[in-house]
């Protein structure tokens, strides 16, 4: 399951480079599917989805950070709980009931963004 910023964000910035996957953008921000990973050039996604991962993507918020869920593996890989939800001062990173996934689909999302 990923994540998800709820609209109690503070915009305090606690959260943004805790992300081992750099999946957590500021409000308005373009985000990439390269930040933080070892992708380069075009891939193709798990999903079967070809992207250009050097290629600006549409902020998922325009007010408060965001995370975006085909970056995020809840640390898992990196560490025992989601850093986000570790070091947010107001609690607003909570699981994301829109995008429900399995220990072995984010460990595989890891392994793939790390190339490992």
């Amino acid at each position: 399951m990923a994540i998800i910023i709820t609209d109690e964000c503070i915009n305090c910035g606690a959260c943004e480079p805790e992300c081992p996957n750099t999946a957590i953008y500021e409000g308005a921000d373009d985000w990439r599917y390269k930040d933080g990973t070892k992708l380069k050039g075009k891939v193709i996604l798990p999903d079967g989805t070809e992207v250009d991962s050097e290629a600006a993507q549409t902020p998922i918020s325009d007010d408060i950070y965001y995370i975006v869920p085909g970056k995020c593996t809840e640390c898992k890989g990196f560490h025992e709980e989601p850093q986000c939800a570790a070091v947010c001062p107001v609690d607003c990173c909570v699981p994301d009931d829109n995008h429900v996934e399995s220990e072995e689909t984010l460990l595989n999302r890891q392994a793939f963004l790390h190339n490992e």
